[in-house]
Formats: structure tokens, C-alpha cells, sequence
């Protein structure tokens, strides 16, 4: 099975309590694919500039990744820069977002991706979501994201997205916007009701809840939960929910089905990929994990969870 996902691909300029890093490799299309890599052949679409050298884009071909669909424009490669502070390490102030050339990002799907069996929307613009999903109208399953800029600017071309999105995964703060209601169990039953049959809260440092439409995966009516792991230490929380997303929607891919058990499942491995993630700046962990590693992780997540 292959997952093809559509995002940014970035340098990123960090200072955590930490210390700090000028021009990382980063985006939301890179932590997805190098999470989702441990568990199905993935494919990228993405646009990066002059300064995005090979030495960067190996860092994905080392891992399998298919980086046909990377497109290589004149100018510079997207550029953001963010600080955490100690006193609340999940929320990153914003010190400058530089689009450069993914201003102009156009997203088209390679000859050789059209066969693929999945698919992921990164967050981009919903317009763009929505024109790579209509490419590709034989994927087995559509994953897709998004945040608080598109439901407020474009909420309509939104709403045309999500129609065509089989889970999304969004954000506690993200869902209420786009429900607009403060009760979090209401906001996701009106977020499945614009169309996915699934959604992923992703709570930060308090794991993640998946809600089911009502009458979807063997008739549960009931939501999800799994745990983040206890870290004493979050060096940069940057890719965390994007490499849960790439483990929970690499994991579905390599079982090749949605069914109940198949997305608790992936759940963990999603929450095990973002607490692989947070524990070095950028992407260094995620380069180097093995998949004995991640194993080791989930048993001790079934551990926390275990009740005899």
C-alpha cells in the first residue's frame, strides 16, 4: 500500500528552553512522511527552493520516501520561525513566516502517484486540498488537516473539503471553531456531520480522542481515546502533531482498511511517532528511530493503558 501527502516542506528557525536552531529541515509533509515511512511506501508533493539542497531531500530518500513529486522552484524554500517557553512548551509564538515559494504552491499529482491507494492532506489551503483530492478520486482513503487561518478566511471552500475527507484531524481549539460550540463531544458530532466519518482531536500533551459517525465502523457509537506518553523532557514540540498523523495514517495504510480496530491501533502508533518526535529539534529523531524502538514504545503505551 502507498500514501501520497501534500503539505510544506520547510526550514525551520527554533529556540526552545532547549537551545536553538537556525534553518532546520521541517514542514508539516516532511514529519508527516518520515513518520508514516516506518509503515508504508509514501509519496511527496510538496515545492521547495534553490536553497533546498540534495543533502535535505536524502534525508526522505533515505527512509524510502518518493520524492518525485517534490518540485524544485526558483527563489527560497518556506521559511518559519517560532519560540517555546518552559511555562507552556506546546504553544509556539510565531516570529516570522516567510512563504517564499510555497506562496505559489500548485499541487500536481505525478504520473507515476495516480495508482496510490491513499492520501493525505496536509494543511494547505482548502482550495488546493480540494483540487488534489479530485486528481485522485480512486484513493481508498482520504486523511486530511487543517487549522484556525482556513476556518476563519475560507470556511466555505473548507466545508466543500471536508465533504470529500474520510478522517480529519484537527485540533480541541480547531474543532470548536469549526463547530462553533465550546462542548467538545457536540463540536465533533457537527464536525462529522459536514462529512468525515472520523475525527482526531489531537489534545497536545494529553494524547488525542477519535469520534465515529454514528452507524460507521461496525455500528460504534462510542468515541476513542489514547494517551500521550509522559515526557520529562519536549525538546521541540514543532512536528508532534504532524508525526502523529503520519504514524496513525502510515499505520492504517499498511493494514489496508478502516475498521474499528485498525484506528485505535493506529492511534497509538500515531501517539508513539509524536512522542518519538518532540524528543530533538526538527527531524533528528525521527531519522534515526528504528522500528524495534517504536515496538518498545507501544508496549509501554498498552502498559499505561492496561487495566488488569
Amino acid at each position: 500500500m502507498s500514501i501520497v501527502v501534500v503539505g510544506s516542506v520547510a526550514f525551520d528557525s527554533l529556540k526552545t528552553p532547549y537551545g536553538e536552531r537556525e534553518k532546520i529541515l521541517g514542514g508539516a509533509a516532511t514529519y508527516f512522511s518520515l513518520a508514516a515511512s516506518q509503515f508504508t511506501k509514501v509519496r511527496v508533493i510538496a515545492v521547495v527552493g534553490e536553497d533546498f539542497t540534495a543533502k535535505h531531500e536524502d534525508v526522505m530518500r533515505s527512509r524510502g520516501i518518493d520524492t518525485t513529486g517534490l518540485v524544485h522552484s526558483e527563489g527560497k524554500t518556506f521559511h518559519w520561525g517560532g519560540e517555546y517557553h518552559a511555562e507552556n512548551i506546546n504553544d509556539a509564538k510565531t516570529k516570522f513566516t516567510d512563504l517564499n515559494v510555497f506562496q505559489d504552491f500548485k499541487p500536481e499529482i505525478p504520473a507515476g502517484y495516480r495508482d496510490s491507494d491513499f492520501l493525505f492532506l496536509a494543511n494547505i489551503d482548502p482550495v488546493l486540498q480540494l483540487q488534489v483530492r479530485e486528481q485522485l478520486p480512486n484513493v481508498k482513503l482520504v486523511g486530511g488537516d487543517t487549522m484556525n487561518l482556513w476556518i476563519n478566511i475560507k470556511n466555505a471552500e473548507l466545508h466543500d473539503t471536508l465533504k470529500r475527507v474520510d478522517i480529519l484531524l484537527i485540533n480541541d481549539s480547531e474543532a470548536k471553531m469549526l463547530a462553533h460550540d465550546n462542548s467538545l463531544p457536540r463540536a465533533a458530532r457537527k464536525v462529522l456531520d459536514l462529512g468525515p466519518k472520523a475525527l482526531v482531536i489531537k489534545h497536545g500533551e494529553y494524547g488525542a480522542t477519535i469520534f465515529f459517525r454514528d452507524g460507521e465502523f461496525e455500528g460504534t457509537h462510542h468515541p476513542f481515546r489514547a494517551p500521550a506518553l509522559p515526557l520529562e523532557e519536549v525538546v521541540d514540540p514543532t512536528g508532534a502533531g504532524d508525526s502523529f498523523a503520519g504514524g496513525f495514517m502510515g499505520y492504517i495504510a499498511s493494514q489496508g482498511k478502516m475498521t474499528r480496530s485498525v484506528l485505535k491501533q493506529a492511534m497509538f502508533y500515531g501517539s508513539v511517532m509524536g512522542s518519538f518526535a518532540v524528543e530533538r529539534f526538527g527531524t533528528e529523531r525521527l531519522e534515526s528511530v528504528t522500528r524495534a524502538e517504536i515496538e518498545k514504545r507501544l508496549a509501554l503505551f498498552r502498559d499505561l493503558t492496561h487495566l488488569d
